[in-house]
């Protein structure tokens, strides 16, 4: 009889959405509770598969939680798990470690919670045969900079041994430095699965073993986009595995990239935008999709796009709304993002806009002088904000200097929009 598990990560229940809720509310609304529909959603795979254990690698919470809601959403979850005879295995990551929840909450005895020193449980699945040796340590702290690797006990011998971190694996984009180990280190440990968690993007290895990043369930804002998942993990009688990804999420985000050049008339706008969310919306499994539109290209309505983006939100919601009454299922436009210009052959006119749009490009913009002072004045302004909301101009030096240098080419479209908007208002 085969032994089968879910394989689950960073869920980080309650996940707040603080700059989401000042755009729109009601899309903050829905967003707010999809982490807990996603673990919800876990919970019911458990059941519906007949699996022997829940595996959670870590960051079930996130950050400084301090709402016993949360607490007791989990505690109602994991106590359905325990009277349907499924054991559930926990480590903490780096943002449980933060949180208080952690510390005060008890589990039912079929709940395994790993503290911070290397453990190796053994169980006896009915019908299996072989032993199960699931091994995990949880962080002690917000920081694990070293590997934890060396800390774990040896595989059981005559068992099938799983191992469960937290890590940051060689290191990925959007990521910080946690318990850096490598593939390759994980492969010769001797274990038959690692289940890891951290990294939000699924990946997996195979090779002396079976080595999961299951990625996040669901994801909480734009820079987590595409299909998340979950993974569901047989191992057979004669120790072979089986993955299958299985997709939970409530609200898939996308980003879609729509090219305007060609499209001359506000009509045509919203239809290609229409086209365009209608073709993305029959590929995305979730039940919601919150879209960012890229609008690129060249385009007649460059300037009106930008004078009338009020106009142009409420058309591409409309177009979502359509989508959802034709049964594809309920879409949101979460933002637009524009990078529209004039067709060429308007820069060989004499508009002075067109002059003007010339001197901004090449003589201030293009000037080490001016990028210095922007620099500086952007600088300045992000220093007076909190420290944890820093990060949204970049992390780093070059990340910095780039947003920057979009800020100052989105304002002077802008501006540029606004004047041929007042000159073509003039009277002949």
């Amino acid at each position: 009889m085969p032994y089968r598990f879910v394989h689950a990560a960073d869920i980080h229940l309650d996940s707040p959405l603080r700059s989401l809720a000042l755009r729109d509310p009601e899309l903050a609304d829905l967003i707010g509770t999809a982490t807990r529909h996603a673990f919800t959603s876990i919970i019911t795979l458990c059941f519906d598969e007949q699996v022997d254990a829940l595996i959670l690698a870590g960051d079930l919470y996130d950050g400084d939680q301090t709402s016993m809601k949360t607490a007791r959403f989990l505690a109602e979850q994991l106590r359905r798990l325990d009277e349907g005879g499924i054991r559930v295995f926990i480590i903490r990551g780096n943002h449980d470690a933060e949180s208080r929840i952690t510390k005060e909450l008890s589990f039912p005895d079929s709940v395994k919670l790993f503290r911070s020193h290397a453990e190796a449980i053994i169980t006896e699945p009915p019908g299996a045969p072989f032993r199960v040796a699931v091994h995990g340590m949880s962080f002690a702290q917000t920081t694990a900079p070293h590997s934890l690797l060396p800390r774990y006990k040896p595989p059981v011998a005559d068992a099938l041994n799983i191992g469960l971190m937290h890590t940051s694996l060689g290191g990925s984009a959007g990521h910080d430095n946690y318990a850096p180990c490598s593939i390759a280190d994980l492969d010769a440990a001797g274990f038959d699965y690692w289940a890891l968690g951290h990294i939000h993007q699924r990946a997996f290895e195979k090779g002396r073993c079976t080595i999961v990043m299951p990625g996040i369930p669901q994801g909480r804002d734009i820079g987590e986009d595409g299909p998340k998942s979950v993974t569901l993990v047989t191992i057979a009688d004669d120790r072979g595995i089986t993955l299958e990804e299985r997709h939970l999420a409530l609200v898939q985000f996308e980003r879609i990239s729509l090219d305007l050049s060609g499209v001359p008339t506000w009509p045509d706008l919203q239809a290609a935008i229409g086209q365009a969310l209608r073709k993305r919306r029959q590929t995305v499994p979730a039940d919601h999709m919150v879209a960012r539109l890229r609008l690129t290209g060249a385009s007649p309505l460059a300037w009106q796009l930008r004078r009338d983006r009020d106009l142009l939100m409420e058309t591409a919601r409309g177009q979502a709304d359509v989508i959802g009454d034709r049964g594809l299922g309920p879409s949101w436009i979460e933002k637009i993002e524009l990078d529209c210009r004039p067709p060429d052959g308007a820069t060989d006119t004499a508009d002075p806009v067109i002059d003007l749009r010339r001197l901004i490009e090449q003589d201030i913009i293009a000037s080490p002088a001016y990028r210095a002072e922007i620099e500086d004045i952007v600088s300045e302004l992000r220093d007076q904000l909190p420290r944890d909301s820093r990060n949204f101009l970049g992390a780093d030096e070059d990340a910095f200097e780039q947003a920057v240098a979009t800020l100052v080419t989105e304002g002077a479209e802008d501006v540029l929009a606004r004047l041929q908007a007042h000159a073509a208002d003039e009277p002949a």
